[in-house]
């Protein structure tokens, strides 16, 4: 969720400043409890502190009015008392800070200094500059939050440095250290981070002024330090270290944070699946550190006996010796999941004898110390996956790598730096093409690495067995079933496979991946591991009965719902790869219990987040099953959701034949009208549409509601915008203060309708109110869909600068592969281009995005060159496009044959280009004609204003456009369109 209202830097909503002193101070009592808000009483005596106003209630009304007008209706909304912000504590500024300024220090305490300072440089930037670091801002509660911003700042400066970050922490840390002198924790690591003739000067200017002003001595740590500063002259041994064999890539972060962890904990284990680089990680981390001794020992051909191991390596014998030999330094023991216990029960002698020894390890399993501190290693993410390959694929083979190509293969090998660098060793043989072809078979690929590589890393199927060995054959039967998901899953779907016990035992193997999510905590398998397991499952003959477990899973989670709850989307969300699964084995199998349990769950989904291909797909496919299923009772209102999100979709988009989803329906209990499921039902069956108009009257708020939502639909199937506009409007008054998500969806139509039917300001109140309920609901597909309607709103009110800054917020999220936004994106700039007075720059975007979209075809396409048209005509430069000109026939031939009569705006946005370029060439009777005809079609757009081109049409010759408009007045949807084709047929 973004930052909508900014009160620190300076006030703000959605990017665009707020003015007025008395308006920014109200803001900020708001804003300083998004909870409660603020009474009226305190309001009027904060804002109006010199002199109350003659009417303070009514002086309080008409600022609250004014903001409401400026934020969107419901940005403030009454209490009881006074007023609250209906936002969340992460769109605004001033209590998003407090939330980084929390997570800043909650990962901190953790060890976690990468977090850390993420979070604090988050927080930082929401006062203003990179990082917090250009000064206060002027906002109306910066001053407020100061003592945060001090606190960001802090936790930044310690995370650099314990991140070895040293160069960048050491002037943030010299100022703290100067504003409060006596903080030893920054005086601590600002000495860490000096050289140490300068670390030893400030450590003995702060011993000198703590004796003489309170007579005490520095803390034991900094005194530790100082002893550790004095033996610096000592050179240091590096033992069983080896130099790298080249770049480590991505790990930075990964070193500074063990680093850190280090200093404070005696143990500290590196964990993680096979492959992620963890010996690398630990000889990295030995070669930094700052002990004077540390000794690597590598416990891979350890067969048991893990202390005669270092032992040896040190040239002593037992665990005194070691001790003795070590002293302070640092013992690293690299592999150690397969001699876990061994390892374990040294480190706990070694630490048990030695306040300053400490042990770092690497394993697939934590040790289970109370010493130990355990560091979970990240996979890469996918830019640092993309540069290993390319840098080892080009070392392998010189050859031009082109980034796309290998974007697409490291995007389904895990973050896994073995596979990485394994899939680009087969450039010798193979184009990225062929390898990213390959890779459904990986481990059959992904074989054959350097050399240098251990043995157990010569191939990925290698690295996952190694760890499939060492677990318990229940563990093993776990893993078979359990990777029937595809989308991870919880404890509970786990419960259906295995036990609590075995699925600990799992992640600590770093099998599985703990993840906490907005839907609670889940499990995760590396793709890596996932299909290792499953190819398991099919040797062990298990696949099909895990498949029935997996559908009693599935048949769970829908049974029981007894409502469509808009509030349970993230649950969903969650299960949404799984659930795609379980429909898929339903469908197949007709299995009429799955399959109404899981389009259920998923149809509710996209239906919030506007999915609305994937919900055609669902109603092509869900209610043959359906029809012939008689539910139990549990799975009644399951297979009712089920087949109505079937139904609806069917009629929204005029999908497939809705015969089936209907019959389903026919089959169930009588509906309950004041559900959403039970009131679409009703609305769906009303049998003409004098029975849908007499359910919008209903005393069911929530049935009236559905139905004026269906009849607004209707209305704009007829070409009819005014009453379906009014059928929305309708909607929302019925529903109050009903289902948010309904509530959305009302705003959303109304906002839609008006872009066609009334554009500028209306539209933009509704879609600015849909869409802040949709960010609380967690849509982001919606949001995404009504960012873009906001940009048009805003572009067809003038707004320019609003609707520029709205289409920067959404290129952010747009993949190169996006055609339809980028395309949406390059209309839109044109006409901001041709608002500000650009012509030649306006008008070349236009050209640009018809030569782009000129051989996708269908109604977007069409529109698109109708427009740019229209955009040149109406600057005298129809000559640059002559050749779109002369194929508006052809397109409207093309498309109008069979196409519904809700598309029907198009075409007579298309006959209104036509119409110009006839009158622009001289064919004034004819053009005349044609813009009567396309009068009768209806035309908007969301870009050029078709009405005003039309107003002079008619004017072009008068006669010929009343001789029209009465001919073609008493003409069908059937006559429009045949008189239409007359007129574009040569």
């Amino acid at each position: 969720m973004t930052v909508e209202l900014t009160l620190l830097s300076r006030a703000g909503w959605r990017g665009e400043e707020i003015t007025g002193s008395r308006l920014r101070r109200l803001l900020g009592l708001l804003a300083d409890d998004l909870r409660a808000g603020c009474s009226a009483g305190r309001l009027v005596e904060q804002l109006w502190a010199d002199e109350l106003p003659e009417h303070p209630a009514k002086a309080l009304q008409t600022l609250v009015s004014r903001a409401r007008a400026r934020l969107g209706a419901g940005v403030i909304e009454n209490t009881p008392a006074g007023y609250r912000l209906a936002l969340g504590p992460e769109q605004v500024d001033s209590s998003a800070v407090l939330l980084r300024a929390r997570e800043a220090e909650r990962s901190a305490r953790a060890g976690d200094h990468a977090a850390a300072l993420a979070a604090a440089e988050k927080g930082l930037a929401l006062f203003s500059g990179e990082a917090g670091r250009d000064g206060p801002g002027d906002g109306p509660l910066s001053s407020a939050r100061a003592a945060t911003r001090r606190a960001l700042a802090r936790t930044r400066a310690l995370s650099l440095a314990r991140l070895d970050r040293c160069a960048e922490a050491i002037g943030p840390l010299a100022a703290l250290a100067g504003e409060d002198g006596r903080d030893e924790e920054v005086l601590l690591e600002l000495m860490r981070c000096e050289a140490p003739a300068a670390a030893l000067i400030r450590y003995d200017t702060y011993r000198r002024a703590l004796r003489d002003e309170l007579g005490v001595d520095p803390g034991p740590a900094l005194r530790a330090l100082h002893r550790e500063l004095l033996l610096d002259d000592a050179p240091p041994v590096r033992q069983g270290l080896r130099h790298e064999p080249n770049e480590l890539l991505g790990r930075d972060g990964d070193i500074g944070a063990v680093t850190a962890l280090l200093r404070t904990a005696k143990v500290v284990s590196v964990i993680g699946a096979g492959g992620l680089g963890k010996t690398r990680l630990a000889q990295a981390v030995g070669r930094r550190a700052r002990q004077r001794l540390v000794c690597f020992v590598e416990l891979a051909g350890v067969a048991g006996d893990v202390e005669t191991e270092v032992a040896s390596s040190l040239g002593v014998t037992g665990v005194d010796g070691i001790v003795e030999a070590l002293g302070a330094g640092l013992l690293v023991l690299d592999n150690c999941e397969h001699v876990i216990e061994a390892t374990a029960g040294l480190v706990r002698a070694l630490v048990e004898r030695s306040a300053e020894l400490r042990v770092l390890t690497t394993s697939r399993a934590p040790l289970g110390l109370s010493s130990e501190s355990v560091y979970p290693l990240p996979e890469l993410d996918l830019p640092t996956s993309v540069e290993l390959f390319v840098q080892r694929a080009r070392a392998a083979r010189p050859t031009d790598i082109p980034a796309e190509a290998a974007e697409d293969i490291c995007r389904n090998l895990d973050g896994l730096p073995l596979a990485v660098e394994l899939a680009a060793a087969r450039i010798r043989t193979m184009s990225t093409t062929e390898i990213a072809k390959r890779l459904d078979d990986r481990f059959d690929l992904l074989r054959g690495g350097n050399r240098d590589h251990p043995g157990r890393h010569r191939t990925l199927h290698a690295v996952i067995d190694w760890s499939w060995q060492l677990l318990e054959p229940e563990a093993q039967r776990a893993m078979r079933a359990l990777s029937i998901f595809p989308g991870g899953f919880d404890a509970a779907a786990a419960g259906f496979f295995t036990d609590d016990r075995v699925v600990g035992q799992l992640v600590d193997q770093s099998l599985l991946k703990v993840v906490d999510t907005a839907a609670g905590t889940r499990f995760r398998m590396l793709e890596t591991v996932r299909e290792f397991s499953v190819a398991r499952r099919d040797e062990a003959g298990e696949t099909a009965a895990v498949e029935n477990r997996f559908l009693e899973w599935a048949r769970a989670e829908g049974a029981g719902q007894d409502e469509y709850l808009a509030g349970s989307v993230e649950t969903i969300r969650a299960e949404e790869d799984n659930l795609v699964r379980a429909l898929r084995y339903g469908l197949d199998r007709a299995d009429g219990a799955t399959v109404a349990a899981t389009a259920s769950l998923l149809g509710t989904l996209w239906l919030t987040e506007s999915q609305l291909t994937r919900l055609t797909t669902l109603a092509a496919e869900a209610p043959a099953v359906l029809a012939h299923y008689r539910p139990s009772p549990e799975l009644v209102e399951a297979t009712r959701a089920a087949a109505v999100w079937c139904a609806l979709i069917t009629q929204l988009v005029r999908g497939p034949d809705p015969v089936h989803a209907l019959a389903a329906l026919r089959r169930l209990p009588p509906p309950d009208p004041d559900t959403v499921t039970g009131a679409a039902q009703l609305a769906l069956f009303a049998r003409d549409e004098k029975a849908l108009r007499d359910l919008c009257a209903s005393d069911h708020r929530i049935l009236a509601g559905i139905a004026n939502y269906g009849h607004s639909y209707l209305a704009e199937y007829a070409n009819d915008l005014v009453t379906a506009l009014r059928a929305a409007r309708q909607m929302l008054t019925h529903l109050g203060d009903a289902d948010p998500w309904l509530r959305a969806l009302a705003h959303s139509r109304i906002g839609e309708l008006c872009l066609q039917a009334e554009p500028g300001e209306e539209a933009y109140r509704h879609i600015d109110a849909a869409l802040s309920i949709a960010e609380r609901l967690g849509a982001w597909s919606t949001v995404a869909r009504a960012r873009w309607a906001l940009v048009l709103a805003d572009l067809q009110r003038g707004a320019l600068d609003q609707a520029e800054q709205g289409l920067e917020q959404l290129a952010r999220g747009v993949r190169v592969e996006d055609a339809g936004p980028k395309m949406m994106d390059l209309c839109t700039r044109a006409e901001i281009r041709l608002g500000r007075g650009d012509v030649d720059d306006g008008l070349a975007l236009w050209r640009q995005a018809a030569a782009g979209i000129a051989g996708a075809g269908g109604l977007w396409a069409g529109e698109v060159q109708a427009v740019a048209v229209l955009a040149h005509c109406r600057y005298g430069r129809l000559g640059l496009v002559a050749d779109l000109a002369d194929a508006l026939p052809v397109t409207l031939a093309s498309l109008l044959p069979g196409a519904p009569t809700a598309y029907f705006r198009v075409f007579g946005v298309l006959l209104v280009a036509m119409a110009e370029v006839r009158i622009e060439r001289g064919a004034a009777a004819s053009g005349a004609r044609t813009v009567a005809l396309a009068e009768r079609f209806g035309f908007t757009s969301a870009f050029a204003q078709p009405a005003l081109v039309a107003a002079a049409a008619r004017d072009a010759d008068r006669p010929a456009y009343t001789a029209a408009a009465a001919e073609y007045a008493r003409l069908d949807h059937d006559g429009l369109r045949a008189a239409a084709l007359a007129l574009v047929t040569p």
